[in-house]
């Protein structure tokens, strides 16, 4: 069953770390907030206009982050693992407050943030939570690159795809369910990026805070950090966990069965901007509603089980 009511964190959260493309420290606090707030950040650097609404529509230059924008210009970029995080640990409302232009990458993965959120535990709510139910297959395709997302049955399954000529990395693939897969190890898994490309990322003004203690850095058929790699499957896990982030964007949890190969963050945002253009293409159901469905269907699973 789904999580019926809507939550935040019992208390503050404090982080500080560098941007991994601007190289600046930055501090993060995570405030409670009120129901239907929703996730909002707020730069806190700046004297006016510093709000910003965590919403697909708002997302700009998804070059190897995602970052968002208000109507003013005002920016925050790198929200994508913070979003994932709050996906995962059921935060639904949260004010997040940063003293820079980018939110802290830590260790490249989500896990300091979900320990955070631990720590601080969870109020719940009286609001109910909303999701966001696939109604028709949606389809973006770029080449050779596409991503669609389609109905599932009470639950949000993501499979993923990457294709690199790297012999290390290779095609890899795995699927993910929220309703049965454990997301400890999809929370754990780094940025990583190739030797060979530093360079050409570096010229464009980004991993300005990057280092091997917050990103994986494969050459040729080495990895780089001294430790190696947390799991297996950590290349095709961060995908997937840039790819829980940036849906989170869609401003509540979604309930389909995301299909891609080769996606990121800007082939996940043509996919929400195409998707929320027709109406039809969506419900909005309260879980009440839903976990009243999942009900029926198990009972009659159940019932046709023992007829056999």
């Amino acid at each position: 069953m789904l999580s019926s009511n809507q939550k935040t964190i019992n208390k503050p959260i404090k982080l500080t770390g560098v941007g991994l493309h601007n190289g600046k420290i930055a501090e993060l606090i995570i405030k409670p907030a009120n129901e239907n707030f929703g996730i909002k950040f707020c730069r806190v650097d700046i004297d006016e206009n510093d709000l910003i609404n965590a919403n697909f529509e708002n997302v700009i230059e998804p070059i190897l982050c995602t970052k968002i924008a208000n109507k003013n210009g005002i920016t925050v970029s790198t929200v994508e693992h913070l979003m994932a995080a709050f996906f995962g640990e059921g935060v639904d409302n949260a004010l997040v407050e940063v003293n820079a232009s980018e939110i802290p990458i830590l260790d490249g993965s989500a896990n300091e943030f979900v320990e955070a959120i631990r720590s601080a535990g969870l109020k719940e709510q009286t609001a109910l939570r909303k999701f966001i139910q696939v109604e028709k297959k949606i389809e973006v395709r770029e080449g050779d690159k596409f991503i669609s997302i389609q109905p599932s049955n009470n639950d949000l399954v993501i499979d993923f795809e990457i294709v690199y000529k790297n012999p290390l990395i290779r095609t890899r693939r795995k699927e993910f369910k929220l309703s049965s897969d454990k997301l400890s190890e999809i929370y754990n898994s780094r940025t990583f990026c190739l030797y060979e490309d530093i360079d050409f990322i570096k010229s464009k003004g980004l991993a300005k805070g990057g280092s091997l203690d917050n990103a994986i850095v494969v050459k040729d058929n080495e990895i780089l950090n001294e430790d190696g790699l947390r799991n297996r499957h950590e290349f095709v896990y961060h995908k997937i966990l840039d790819c829980i982030g940036d849906l989170m964007l869609s401003g509540n949890r979604m309930i389909g069965h995301v299909i891609t190969s080769q996606g990121g963050h800007a082939l996940t945002n043509k996919l929400l901007i195409k998707f929320f253009s027709d109406k039809s293409n969506w419900s909005l159901k309260s879980s009440k509603s839903i976990n009243k469905k999942a009900h029926i269907d198990e009972t009659l699973k159940k019932t046709l089980t023992v007829s056999a």
